[in-house]
């Protein structure tokens, strides 16, 4: 059952994001990605409020993802990622990642804290933030 509303068209371009942000990081890492952009569309709380679908997830400026802004990211999206997104959008969820609502690439380690956003932890060169319970409970 789907965690979130999506068209065909949403699960390509949910695909292509994963894909920008994460395709050095393996089938795992996007996935991982994939859960944080899932999050942002179920959290509605914090910085997600008014993100109630992909393409808003997608192009949220403020606070969005860097790839948007890069020409790899407007590549069509291969079946193997749809395949990936579709997964997503049908509730699969993966730690570190599966209440997170960001992620980034840090230098050296990961930080404690993201914007005051506990670290739950690290794949690959990514570090995952998820915030507590209280403040956002509809990704938990």
């Amino acid at each position: 059952m789907a965690v979130v509303q999506a068209t065909e068209s949403d699960i390509s371009l949910l695909a292509r994001l994963m894909r920008a942000e994460a395709e050095g990081e393996g089938v795992l890492g996007m996935l991982l990605a994939g859960n944080v952009m899932v999050n942002r569309v179920r959290a509605n709380c914090l910085d997600f409020v008014a993100i109630r679908t992909i393409p808003q997830m997608v192009y949220q400026s403020p606070g969005g993802f860097e790839a948007v802004q890069k020409s790899y990211f407007y590549q069509r999206a291969r079946e193997q990622e749809k395949r990936l997104a579709r997964r997503l959008v049908n509730g699969e969820r993966f730690h570190p990642a599966q209440h997170s609502l960001w992620f980034y690439r840090p230098e050296g380690p990961c930080p404690p804290t993201w914007f005051g956003q506990p670290n739950v932890g690290r794949y690959k060169a990514h570090c995952f933030f998820s915030p507590v319970y209280s403040d956002c409970p509809n990704i938990y």
